[in-house]
């Protein structure tokens, strides 16, 4: 089986006008999910040994549209916990969901948890949270860079499977403008907003004030001070 592939596969100019970061992809294998059949290749960063995942959709974009892309950051507590802390996990449903039906590739970028953190520092921050800062603040609480997440990778990966020209799954504009500067053309963001919750909604007005993500957010002024706060897109 052959890697899905939707372009010239890193030969273009687009590819040649920025240094290429070194990664590695494997055998690409099926992947059924209870999200539907994908396919999927692991992928190692060889300047930093991190390895990651593109899970794709077996079947071209429809009705000729450029392939979907979502870059999803590892988050153990919400992809896997089901934490209600942040949206992470129903982003990452949402995303497998339209990429399924739309056609495209979902990168799981490992190494990236807590915006860049890690877990341990993620579950710091959770305190000073707790205390009343907000997720930008208990970062800075801490000494850490509000968003430590390396995307060079990313779009290495994403050239190496033809991806240069794709509508980015993200409420996040940082995204896009990291990619274009790695060489990697957004034609268009596609939101993966999903429903907010209580537990969620204080972190998500962050994100959207201080982060410029581009949320709408149903009931904004319900924001207080019951909420938790998390961490990325």
């Amino acid at each position: 089986m052959t890697a899905q592939r939707y372009g010239d596969g890193g030969t273009s100019d687009r590819g040649t006008a920025h240094r290429k970061h070194p990664v590695s992809g494997g055998p690409v294998v099926q992947l059924p999910t209870a999200f539907g059949e994908f396919i999927a290749q692991a992928w190692i960063d060889e300047a930093t040994g991190v390895e990651h995942l593109a899970v794709s959709s077996p079947n071209p974009p429809r009705n000729g549209t450029l392939p979907l892309v979502r870059l999803h950051s590892e988050c153990l507590t919400g992809d896997v916990f089901g934490s209600y802390r942040c949206d992470c996990g129903e982003q990452l449903a949402y995303a497998l969901e339209l990429i399924r039906d739309e056609g495209g590739t979902l990168l799981y970028l490992r190494g990236q948890e807590g915006r860049g953190i890690g877990l341990a520092n993620k579950i710091k921050a959770y305190a000073l949270q707790e205390a009343g800062f907000d997720t930008v603040e208990a970062n800075e609480q801490l000494g850490l860079p509000v968003d430590a997440r390396c995307y060079k990778a990313a779009a290495q990966i994403l050239a190496e499977m033809g991806l240069h020209e794709i509508r980015l799954l993200s409420n996040n504009p940082d995204k896009q403008n990291r990619l274009a500067q790695a060489g990697v053309k957004v034609v268009e963001m596609v939101p993966t907003e999903v429903p907010s919750r209580e537990e969620n909604l204080r972190y998500l007005q962050t994100k959207k004030e201080r982060m410029d993500h581009r949320l709408t957010l149903a009931d904004p002024a319900a924001a207080g001070t019951g909420s938790f706060d998390h961490e990325q897109d």
